[in-house]
């Protein structure tokens, strides 16, 4: 056990000389400056809003490594707020704390995040399902009748949403554009359609289907800057290809596993979460592994040591 067990169970722990500014499920995020933030990637996993008592290991370094290769990949689009992943460039780490934390942090550019969720849709499902079978919209925006589930929509669409504490809420693409103002929506939304057909693309390549995914944008002296993550398994819906069928669920490259293993118990979807067995926390680790071999190129071993 090392003095930051906590980066993979708990919250938010002490680091070095930093001090935390927020904690989400998934990654805390500290202040190194006024310039700088620091995000830590934990192996926490949630599943319906609830976090599980076990991580998921390597997931963290998994989730870092995917986002890194995409920001480092898409700065042609736009540009991007991560500045290095470097361990050592942090301040006041102990040596088991530098250990605990390699390969799980990026160093960032300081931003003002917008208030939307920039949501990309290319396929049908989910929540855009529902609202699709009730009004025939996905977002308020008109589809073709006679879609069927989890099918190909005739071109992606920009489904943003708000960014709430509690639960983000759908908004229509005008909605969007009131609440960020034309100057940010309007190379958001072209930014998010040009890294999703970026994404579309370069995933097809490795037999992979992008249903949907989101991205978040940030203000730095007036440039928008891609923030967050980008087309991780965490906030995007990635599909095998050669499984892919109209009309039924997808085996989907994320915590899938995790999901349909709790829909097996007597559990009422609130915390505490069940304690999660050795061999179904193993299966989810390889998935996320197998993914991130798969888009970076780096094996298993190199995520994980």
């Amino acid at each position: 056990m090392n003095s930051l067990d906590s980066v993979y169970l708990g919250r938010a722990p002490k680091v070095g000389d930093l001090t935390l500014l927020a904690s989400g499920k998934v990654r805390d995020i500290y202040t190194i400056d006024d310039e700088r933030l620091c995000f830590v990637t934990s192996d926490r996993v949630s599943a319906f809003d609830v976090m599980m008592p076990q991580g998921i290991p390597h997931k963290g370094r998994v989730l870092t490594a995917v986002a890194v290769h995409w920001f480092e990949n898409t700065r042609d689009i736009i540009p991007n707020h991560l500045l290095s992943t470097d361990v050592d460039e942090l301040p006041g780490l102990s040596a088991d704390e530098r250990e605990a934390l390699r390969g799980r942090v990026m160093i960032v550019k300081r931003c003002e995040p917008t208030t939307v969720e920039w949501v990309v849709r290319g396929y049908i499902a989910g929540s855009g399902w529902k609202e699709y079978q009730k009004q025939g919209t996905v977002c308020g925006i008109p589809l073709p009748a006679g879609l069927g589930f989890c099918e190909r929509l005739p071109e992606p669409l920009l489904t943003p949403t708000t960014k709430d504490d509690d639960h983000d809420l759908p908004l229509t693409p005008e909605e969007a554009r009131e609440r960020v103002g034309a100057a940010v929506f309007d190379p958001a939304k072209a930014a998010s359609m040009a890294l999703f057909a970026r994404g579309t693309e370069e995933l097809a390549k490795i037999g992979i289907y992008l249903a949907d995914t989101k991205f978040e944008f940030g203000l730095k002296d007036g440039e928008l800057l891609l923030i967050d993550e980008a087309l991780t398994q965490d906030s995007s819906r990635f599909w095998p290809a050669d499984q892919y069928e109209i009309g039924k669920n997808q085996p989907s490259y994320d915590k899938q596993i995790l999901r349909d293993w709790l829909e097996t118990l007597d559990w009422n979807k609130e915390a505490p979460g069940p304690d999660l067995p050795s061999d179904l926390i193993d299966r989810v680790s390889a998935r996320y592994l197998d993914i991130c071999e798969k888009i970076t190129g780096r094996s298993a071993e190199e995520v994980s040591s």
